[in-house]
């Protein structure tokens, strides 16, 4: 079938609506519920990726503008190669969790899985009309279903923690939301239309391009999870069922970064470099600070939420690089950035969905996300151990995985920007540089802690020892996505072309002209460039070749370990005897305590908290107030005049017609006036 893309979009859309709708009309056949809501959305994503990569390889923009049911609003859709890759991450992450899914929901048979279903699709649909829309009445009216549909996931388990955290992040999403709609409305208040093309027209500088640009960047970043507005997201996202905590993690917080750079570099054009300044800033405090807090957690999916903020962060390096490129007309530096920034923007979706849904598979057969609980995973769950270790590696940036590519690419453009022969830019580079170096070091640590602690030694409860491998629908899942990441790192060679388009829409220059312009440039193009096929085959047979001279030395075939107790001083090893995840970790949380006491000052749980109480006790107090005020004296003077005009009723049927004829005669004398 030959569709243009937006048709397709547009079928995508109606599938995910259709997959939400025979959710609930099944929701007491939950069997059947979990499959329409999981094929519709599998079904919804294929269509979505149908309409993304034709204007991924392409470069082209495609526009449609109708009426709309509102006068004041068009109907405007625009699909560009920017808002394709958005549309790419979600639709390739929907493929895989509404795999997993199918398997996964079955644990919540008994507690409304066709409402789980509902909300689910409706969420994917928001999130993917949103990014192709071009009129900023309908892409507010779609982002407020998005931040709601994923709320009512963040509550569905109905415990005190979820409905806190639903809580907190309903509130913060709507402060951002408030944000968003004062940015578009000094937009509508100077062009005279909602449409993003009068938007783009403006041409904004001075004061009201940069209250414009700060509105809506505080508005989306609350909704990406930037530091210091992140407190929300370390509690929402491990709140949700994992497969819908995979896409809030991998897809949802992008819709954040994708508004940030649709209002500050397609509609305001970047002219500024404070702001990109900025944004570099806030960047590298994100990627330092998320991880940090990760390092600390033992709670897995708390730690994969952190590690969410480390990764904006790094996305937001990207950004505030391609912004600094734009704002002191260097195209090449602004092209690197934001190919660093949407390549990283797609590995991020791809291997945190992965971890979320190994979280989900341990949670499953284990029953527990707390790493003290876990352990010795590996030999009883081994396609997830494999899959995790994948992801792990990916999100550590070591190659052949796809993390090592964006990574490399950010370092680069953080090394243009140093570059600069302005002092600011000069002193911003090595700075940032310095924080992503800290950031990945970290991040290993961190990681090499998630997985020793679940899928290493002994288990350290009975859910642990009896665990099981995982349903074949999320092991598929897991695989593929692991298989994912390995392709994209591999495959950079191909896949770069594509993000040099994107960075071109967004440049506003030729693709040939920045792909060539990254390739001649001097210094550039050795530094950006790594063959990682090569890298791939190196890291492969560089181990195989020490086993083999080994071997060879040794003059007979390696011993192979049999497999029997661990073993500690001549006895065998307890359970109780292992590291745990806070003394693996204690060296880190002492050496950086101010800035984990910081968390709790940062983070506006506590004080939300304590003003709904405050709010609560002084409605408390307000309301016999009221009472005492204005209730009761009315009912006073009532029950006076009341007792004043008793006497008129006598129980006398007579005198009640006497009163009939008065009346009548008054209403006559009133009509003959």
């Amino acid at each position: 079938m030959s569709l243009a893309p937006l048709q397709w979009l547009s079928l995508a859309v109606c599938l995910y609506g259709a997959g939400a709708l025979l959710s609930l009309l099944l929701a007491r056949l939950e069997k059947l519920a979990i499959a329409a809501s999981s094929l519709f959305g599998m079904a919804g994503a294929a269509c979505g990726l149908a309409a993304s990569l034709p204007i991924l390889q392409s470069g082209a923009v495609e526009r449609l503008v109708m009426e709309g049911p509102f006068a004041f609003a068009h109907f405007a859709a625009r699909l560009d190669p920017f808002s394709a890759l958005l549309l790419l991450a979600i639709s390739a992450l929907t493929m895989l969790t509404s795999l997993f899914g199918w398997s996964y929901m079955r644990e919540y048979l008994g507690r409304g899985v066709g409402a789980m279903g509902f909300f689910a699709n409706v969420f994917i649909a928001a999130m993917t009309a949103l990014v192709a829309m071009d009129n900023a009445f309908y892409f507010l009216i779609l982002f407020e279903a998005m931040s709601l549909a994923s709320y009512f996931l963040v509550i569905f388990e109905q415990d005190e923690e979820a409905v806190s955290a639903g809580f907190l992040y309903f509130l913060i999403a709507h402060a951002g939301s408030v944000l968003i709609l004062i940015a578009f409305f000094l937009l509508y208040a100077q062009s005279g239309s909602l449409d993003f093309d009068s938007f783009r027209a403006l041409r904004l500088d001075g004061p009201l391009a940069s209250a414009v640009f700060l509105l809506a960047l505080f508005g989306f970043g609350a909704k990406a999870g930037m530091a210091p507005l992140h407190g929300w997201l370390p509690r929402a996202h491990p709140a949700a069922p994992s497969h819908a905590s995979a896409l809030m993690s991998g897809v949802m917080v992008k819709i954040g970064v994708f508004g940030i750079i649709k209002v500050g570099v397609d509609i305001l054009g970047a002219r500024t470099a404070w702001w990109g300044l900025l944004v570099l800033a806030i960047g590298a405090v994100s990627a330092v600070l998320g991880v940090l807090y990760a390092l600390a957690e033992q709670d897995l999916k708390r730690l994969l939420a952190y590690s969410t903020v480390e990764n904006v962060g790094i996305i937001l390096l990207g950004v505030g690089a391609g912004m600094l490129g734009m704002a002191s007309h260097q195209p090449l530096l602004a092209a690197l950035g934001f190919i660093a920034a949407g390549y990283h923007l797609l590995n991020h979706a791809l291997f945190k969905g992965l971890l979320f849904m190994g979280a989900g598979s341990i949670l499953y057969r284990a029953h527990s996300k707390d790493m003290e609980q876990l352990g010795g995973l590996a030999a009883r769950m081994p396609w997830t151990a494999l899959s995790f270790l994948a992801g792990s590696l990916a999100i550590c940036a070591l190659p052949p995985f796809n993390g090592f590519v964006s990574e490399w690419f950010t370092y680069q453009a953080l090394f243009a920007v140093s570059q600069d022969a302005g002092f600011a830019l000069r002193l911003a580079g090595p700075l940032a540089m310095v924080m992503l170096a800290l950031t990945g070091a970290l991040a290993a640590m961190a990681f090499v802690k998630a997985y020793g602690m679940c899928f290493s030694g002994a288990p350290r409860s009975r859910h642990a020892a009896e665990a099981t491998e995982a349903p074949l629908p999320m092991r598929a899942a897991m695989l593929l996505a692991a298989l994912a990441l390995l392709l994209l790192g591999v495959g950079a060679s191909a896949v770069s072309p594509l993000m040099a388009n994107v960075a071109a829409s967004l440049t506003r220059a030729a693709p040939a002209s920045v792909t060539e312009g990254l390739a001649i440039h001097p210094g550039l193009h050795a530094q950006t460039m790594v063959s990682m096929p090569l890298l791939a085959v190196l890291l492969i047979s560089l181990p195989l070749c020490v086993l083999l001279a080994l071997s060879i030395l040794r003059g007979a075939r390696l011993a192979r370990r049999q497999q029997g107790d661990a073993w500690a001083c001549g006895y065998a090893q307890e359970a109780s005897m292992s590291v745990g995840p806070q003394g693996l970790t204690q060296p880190v949380a002492h050496m950086f305590a101010p800035l984990y006491r910081l968390r709790g000052q940062l983070s506006p749980a506590a004080r939300l908290d304590a003003a709904l109480e405050k709010t609560i006790a002084g409605a408390a107090r307000a309301e016999p107030l009221w009472d005492r005020m204005l209730t009761l004296p009315v009912a006073q003077w009532v029950d006076r005049l009341a007792a004043r005009i008793r006497w008129l009723q006598h129980g006398d049927f007579r005198l009640y017609c006497l009163y009939v004829v008065i009346a009548l005669l008054a209403l006559l004398l009133i009509a003959a006036r």
